[in-house]
């Protein structure tokens, strides 16, 4: 089934994402590493300004992983994907948590009063929707003035040197045709470049950081304390996806306070870029 009432989606990336989080469920995940991204990724979120029983929704919830974090938190979690697919997985990873319900719907329908909730967040979603600062506002009307949203979107690799970005968009004329092909020989060519390319130069990284190198600029050096299924799962989610923008921190910024949040505050480490702020 999909959502076929939304204008800001694209049905074949959506799809895409359906079928990673069916194959790549976050069942392979240590409880450990599972953890430790979930800090990276909710590094300023303002949890001490929560009330007991705060009420908030995860748009973009795909497979649950962050919601089984969050939902012990707060009072109620409103779980958001326009995969039914992928809100299957999260509803059977999330079979034990009472407090959290499923709502198959798009960014532009999310089911939910406007000024209803006390947060919300969205983490590597809405770089993937045809209008990205329209998906933005469309979360922050649901929120209750002075409620936080937590938001990921890919970076444009502002921080990064020129050769660095030069080296991205290679590599991004390799997505443009890996994410074309049918379902089965995407996940396989994306399990190759993991091992191929992914674990090579992470654990490259490793070694080089036990011996005392700065490793921050090297590609990839991210995934030097990531599991090889971590890696399997990025490398489709990177290569393996139709639309994808990517945004600089200053326009990430202007889509933020554009969409009503104010005290735009960013996470300064990986991954970038993390930024939270609050409704006027």
């Amino acid at each position: 089934m999909q959502v076929t009432d939304s204008t800001n989606l694209d049905f074949v990336t959506v799809e895409g994402f359906g079928e990673e989080w069916d194959h790549y469920d976050q069942a392979g995940l240590t409880a450990e590493e599972l953890n430790t991204a979930f800090e990276r990724y909710f590094a300023v979120f303002p949890w001490d300004r929560l009330p007991a029983d705060a009420r908030g929704f995860d748009l973009g919830c795909g497979s649950g992983r962050w919601a089984g974090l969050v939902a012990p938190r707060v009072g109620r979690l409103h779980c958001i994907d326009a995969s039914a697919k992928a809100l299957n997985v999260a509803r059977r990873n999330l079979a034990g948590v009472q407090n959290c319900e499923f709502h198959h719907a798009s960014v532009d329908s999310i089911p939910l009063a406007d000024g209803s909730m006390d947060f919300g967040y969205s983490l590597g979603v809405l770089h993937h929707v045809p209008d990205t600062a329209a998906g933005i506002r469309s979360c922050v009307a649901k929120l209750k003035p002075g409620a936080p949203f937590l938001l990921y979107l890919y970076y444009a690799f502002d921080n990064r040197s020129a050769w660095f970005r030069n080296l991205w968009r290679l590599s991004d004329v390799g997505r443009r045709g890996i994410s074309r092909l049918p379902a089965g020989p995407r996940i396989a060519v994306t399990k190759l470049i993991a091992a191929g390319l992914y674990w090579p130069l992470a654990r490259f990284s490793a070694v080089a950081e036990r011996m005392g190198a700065n490793v921050s600029s090297f590609p990839l050096s991210y995934y030097r304390r990531h599991s090889f299924y971590t890696m399997r799962t990025d490398a489709l989610d990177r290569f393996g996806t139709r639309l994808e923008h990517r945004y600089t921190a200053s326009q990430i910024r202007a889509m933020m306070e554009g969409a009503g949040l104010g005290d735009v505050r960013f996470h300064t480490g990986e991954p970038f870029w993390c930024a939270v702020g609050y409704r006027r």
